[in-house]
């Protein structure tokens, strides 16, 4: 099986709006697709499916759940059977992403060749499976915490060329993002007050340096987390904070007019995120959303013959 490689400009134009719509730049997502089969087929063929199965004409495959979760990434999936397979695929009865699915949920159907859909199948899957695995551990932090008023957030702890779609799916899941990149948001970590003399000092050389630029600080303890509300900060993430100390910190803000937002971050469970939140905090970050998610177990299977 030689694959068609469909390239960008011949992808149909409504998916790679709907891939547009969702924040995504379908260009760089169709380079990843690119990247992912040249890993693949490094040859460009897939001579053991070519030469197990010779012709045997087109069927029809689901891609179905196979436990309860939100999917993510499905339209990539597409992507990778029409980047594949080219015109002679039918892609049909995709769900949106953020569907919530039980065991047995056809996520979406597949029409072609058989031995093309066996050979796109993998890169397929991963990118969807991986993709419903962040969606999936993102919506179970954001039930913990519902009706609180905290919203989970995302950290800059993904893997290298998976950002933008890591992220994307944690928005799918009901999360929010943290910045994207070290230039969009600056963030005052301990390092850097050990560097600069001090958070405060820290926090100031930073909003000198980039006027206009969002400062976030990282506090180890109620006393910085004063001393970076008077010094004019408005988002704070406490570091590694007993419950008692997120609530007083939730406190002295406050009473200080509550001019900062808090993000509670570090030695977080989803045990205990319902705890955390009705602290009063604002956010909780989650690194374990994209560094270390379990994938969401979707399979490919053939429809029986008529």
């Amino acid at each position: 099986m030689t694959l068609a490689r469909t390239p960008y400009d011949a992808l149909p134009s409504a998916l790679v709006t709907e891939i547009a719509d969702a924040g995504l730049d379908p260009a760089a997502v169709h380079a990843h697709v690119v990247t992912a089969f040249d890993e693949d087929l490094p040859g460009g063929a897939d001579d053991a499916t070519s030469a197990a199965m010779p012709e045997m004409g087109r069927a029809v495959a689901d891609i179905a759940a196979r436990e309860v979760g939100v999917v993510a990434g499905l339209a990539i999936a597409e992507l990778a059977f029409r980047y594949a397979l080219g015109d002679d695929v039918e892609v049909t009865g995709r769900l949106p992403d953020g569907s919530r699915v039980k065991p047995g949920d056809v996520v979406l159907t597949v029409a072609g060749p058989v031995k093309g859909v066996l050979t796109a199948e993998r890169t397929a899957l991963n990118f969807a499976s991986h993709l419903s695995g962040v969606a999936t551990a993102t919506a179970a932090w954001v039930d913990a915490i519902a009706g609180t008023g905290a919203r989970v957030l995302d950290t800059r702890k993904t893997l290298p060329g998976w950002r933008a779609l890591q992220k994307y799916a944690v928005r799918c899941g009901g999360g929010v993002n943290h910045r994207f990149s070290l230039v969009d948001r600056a963030m005052v970590k301990d390092n850097h007050a050990v560097a600069a003399g001090g958070v405060v000092e820290a926090y100031r050389a930073v909003v000198a340096a980039n006027p206009g630029l969002r400062v976030e600080v990282e506090v180890m303890d109620l006393d910085e987390l004063r001393a970076v509300l008077d010094a004019g900060c408005t988002e704070v993430l406490l570091d590694n904070m007993s419950t008692a100390d997120m609530r007083a910190a939730v406190e002295i803000n406050v009473a200080a007019g509550r001019p900062a937002a808090l993000e509670a971050s570090g030695g977080l469970t989803l045990e205990r995120a319902r705890e955390v939140a009705e602290t009063g905090v604002d956010f909780i970050s989650v690194g374990a959303l994209t560094h270390s998610v379990n994938v969401f177990d979707l399979g490919l299977d053939f429809r029986e013959q008529e």
